[in-house]
Formats: structure tokens, sequence, C-alpha cells
């Protein structure tokens, strides 16, 4: 708590489609038609490039360029952090026809290139991606004093401040859902209405349990039950490293082998203030009486998601908005954006488009 390749023919069509869609890709266009007929689209890495610098994919599709910076933090003790970001897009980071998604990343602290191949299955919008205090590329502090959720909510105000997002969707893969629901309750019940803040169109929570406890005791459950229908020919118990692997390939990301990105992402996971121990007393609650209405939102998890719809439930209760849809991903765990990225991205991109 990828890496997709494809080949895609374009179309006189398509290319008309898509110049309607973003009139400030036009010119990209237009250069990408005279050099090629089909266009290979690749998961595009992490640019290495300075800060503040743009980079630009000529094997994409979507013609994902890229702006990456970093913003200054604050903590009450005054101690000052830096936090890295990443902007997919960031020529559509205004637009009135498809807002920004803001991606947060579980953990807590495993930092977030194990999102980034959104950028590839939610075509057109600017996505920003950025780690979280403690992690990637961002600060690491020593002192756990400087952690904590609601802390990270207010890094969160800074980032999109310090960007001038006006208007966006949110998306939070596993503990990032927490940390979205937390940020959205903290807008539901602001004592003033600061008409500088920027709009939260909709949300999306992927995996994301409401009781830390309860996806814990869910963890053990199914670590039992892999134990008692995985025994070797000889009888003999599987051992601790045979038992990861089937919790992996079962409940994690059911594939034969992790995905790169993914495990890469898992093995550079801050130290300091990390996973369920961190967060451990956590319990979704619902927003004071008299807050305001959260946005529209969706709750995703995987079929076989170690987050069970037993951990997912409770959301119900706490979200004071309207409209709280529910989706089950067939054949899915934890990971789906890996394990089925384009039914995936299509989730989350139609869903951001009725709220847009």
């Amino acid at each position: 708590l990828a890496f997709i390749a494809h080949a895609t023919e374009t179309s006189t069509m398509t290319f008309i489609r898509w110049i309607m869609f973003n009139n400030q890709i036009i010119s990209l266009l237009v250069a990408c038609i005279c050099l090629s007929g089909s266009v290979a689209t690749a998961f595009l890495a992490p640019p290495s490039t300075p800060i503040s610098t743009h980079t630009k994919s000529s094997s994409s599709l979507h013609a994902s360029s890229t702006n990456e910076g970093v913003v200054q933090v604050s903590r009450p003790d005054g101690s000052e952090h830096k936090l890295s970001y990443r902007v997919v897009r960031p020529m559509n980071l205004s637009s009135q026809q498809a807002a920004p998604i803001i991606a947060l990343h579980g953990g807590p602290s495993i930092p977030s290139n194990y999102l980034h191949p959104l950028e590839d299955v939610v075509p057109y919008r600017s996505i920003v991606f950025y780690d979280q205090l403690g992690c990637g590329k961002s600060d690491q502090p020593t002192d756990i004093s400087q952690y904590s959720i609601g802390d990270s909510v207010l890094d969160l105000k800074v980032l999109l401040k310090k960007l001038g997002v006006r208007r966006f969707h949110l998306y939070g893969q596993s503990y990032g859902g927490i940390l979205a629901f937390e940020y959205m309750k903290s807008v539901a019940t602001a004592t003033t209405n600061n008409e500088d803040d920027a709009k939260c169109l909709s949300a999306i929570l992927s995996s994301a349990p409401s009781n830390v406890a309860q996806v814990e005791g869910e963890f053990v459950r199914l670590l039992d039950e892999l134990k008692k229908t995985h025994s070797k020919d000889n009888g003999e118990e599987l051992t601790d490293a045979e038992l990861e692997a089937l919790f992996q390939t079962n409940h994690q990301c059911r594939m034969p082998e992790m995905p790169p990105k993914l495990k890469e992402a898992y093995a550079n996971a801050g130290t300091v203030w990390r996973g369920t121990d961190a967060i451990k007393d956590y319990v979704a609650a619902p927003p004071a009486e008299g807050a305001s209405r959260m946005p529209s939102s969706m709750i995703m998890r995987g079929e076989h998601d170690f987050v069970s719809e037993e951990c997912i439930d409770p959301w119900k209760s706490v979200f004071n908005t309207k409209f709280l849809r529910y989706k089950t991903m067939k054949g899915c765990s934890h990971h789906g954006l890996f394990e089925d990225g384009a039914t995936y991205g299509e989730l989350i991109d139609s869903f951001c488009a009725e709220y847009d």
C-alpha cells in the first residue's frame, strides 16, 4: 500500500477527433502526420532532465510532454522540505474540456513512479504525479514528527496552489485513496470559503481501505487460506518466501512476474514513515455535521484484491456525497493498472468525463 506497449494505426478521422478535442496540440500532430501514418505508443519513463525543463517523447501517440519541478512545504516547527512533482501534458493543465488528474500514490512512502503508466491509458488529460514527503525524489527527513496524514493534506494544497490548478479530479491508489478522502473532508469542513482554492470535480479511490486494522486482518485471513489450499505434496508447510510469492500473484498483482516499474517502486520505498504501521490506527470518519458536500466519487478494487469488499464497504457511511459508485475489476487484484490497463484507464477517464 509499467510497461504497456502497443501500436495504434491512426486514421484521418482519429486525428480529426483528436484535433477537435484539444487545439493546443495541432502543430505537434501535423508534424507527427508528416513523419508516419502509424505511431508506436510506449510507457514513458521518468525523464532525467533538469528541473523546470520540458521533454517530449518522439514515440508517444499522445505526445506526452512533461514538466518537472519542486515545491517547498513547511511544518509547524518551522522546518521546510521539498516535494518533487511531474506534470504530464502540462499544456492541458487548465483545460476546460478535460480537467487534470492529481494522482496520489500509496504506501505510505511508495514513490509515485509506479503510477506513471496512467499517462498511457488515460489519454489527452494532464496528470500531476508527485512524491509525498519521505520517498522518491522528495526530501526524506528522519524525524518522524514531520509526517502525518494531516500534514500530507496540507502539502497537497500547497502543490495545487504552486501549479495554479483551478479544477481537477483526484485519484488515489491504496493509501493514496485515504489521503484523497481526507483532503476532500478537509475542504468540506473548512470554516471559511476561500474562492482561491482549487475545485475538486470528482474523486476515485482505487483499492483504498477505510480501516487499516481491518485490511491487516484481511491480509492474515488470506494468508491462512493460501496455506490451507497450497500445501506441498509431501505435507510440509510453505516457506515464508513461497507464501509471499503466492500472495503476490493472487492478491497483489496477478501477473507471472511483478512489473519492473512496480517492483522498483516497492524496492525504493521510504524507510521513515512507511506502510500500514505508519497509519495503523486510521479509521475513516465522516465530515462534521454541517460540512459542505464532498465531490461525487468512485470506489474501485480488483476482484481478488486483498482490500476486500468488506474493507471498502464502510466508505458509503462516511462520504457525504449524493453520488458514490462502486466498481470491481474482474480478474484483477490490488494493481489493476498493470493487470488490465486498458479497462482501468477507461474506467477512470470515463468517470472523470462525467464531471468535467
